[in-house]
């Protein structure tokens, strides 16, 4: 009995696998193209956009009463505003300047009296009469001048009604005025009704402020 050698290679892989079907070979990958995509969408630049800016928050020229009446907050701690000061500022001013008018109408009044349109209504034009006249302007124009440096004290510390009066006694100056000029043919000069014209103007813008409002409100329950 002669041996058979084993089968090697091909013949043996042929041998046993006879019986079973071959698998698929793999499908090909498909081909990437090496070219970059290109996107669709168009190209932003990276630079932030500018911010947009708001415009500041004007005061209309014209308000209803009752927006102006509406309580304003209660702030009792509230920082005295800029606008408050001014005012305060502006009263002590008008009084220096009537004490100026004050001194300069006891230094002319002998001459302003020698006027022939001057005319002293209720007073002997003797120099007794003149003086006493003197006495008489000096002494109400000094009462009105104190009266208007306790408003500015009362204006500083806050008190509503004191800056209402203020402002209510500019406009009362102011239209005396422009009567004057309007009806009289009164002229504003720069040493006289000009000063205090000029002064009665800045005193109504700072104390009808938002900022002067609120702060002489401060205590309003809301």
């Amino acid at each position: 009995m002669t041996g058979r050698a084993p089968l090697d290679g091909p013949e043996a892989d042929g041998g046993s696998a006879s019986g079973s079907a071959s698998a698929p070979a793999p499908a090909p990958a498909p081909a990437t193209s090496s070219a970059p995509a290109t996107s669709s969408a168009p190209a932003t630049s990276s630079a932030p956009a500018p911010a947009e800016e708001v415009a500041p928050r004007k005061r209309p020229a014209y308000e209803p009463a009752a927006r102006l009446l509406r309580p304003t907050g209660y702030d009792p701690d509230m920082r005295r505003p800029m606008a408050t000061t001014a005012g305060f500022a502006l009263v002590l001013l008008r009084v220096l300047a009537g004490v100026i008018v004050l001194v300069g109408i006891a230094a002319g009044w002998d001459a302003m009296l020698d006027d022939p349109d001057s005319v002293l209504d209720g007073f002997d034009p003797s120099p007794e009469g003149r003086q006493l006249a003197l006495w008489f302007v000096l002494a109400v124009g000094a009462a009105v001048l104190l009266v208007d440096l306790a408003l500015a004290i009362f204006v500083f510390r806050g008190l509503n009604w004191a800056r209402i009066l203020v402002m209510v006694v500019s406009v009362i100056s102011i239209s005396t005025v422009f009567v004057a000029w309007w009806a009289q043919g009164q002229e504003i000069e720069i040493y006289g009704t000009f000063l205090s014209l000029s002064l009665d103007i800045l005193l109504l813008l700072a104390l009808s402020s938002r900022r002067a409002s609120a702060y002489a409100r401060r205590n309003e329950a809301r």
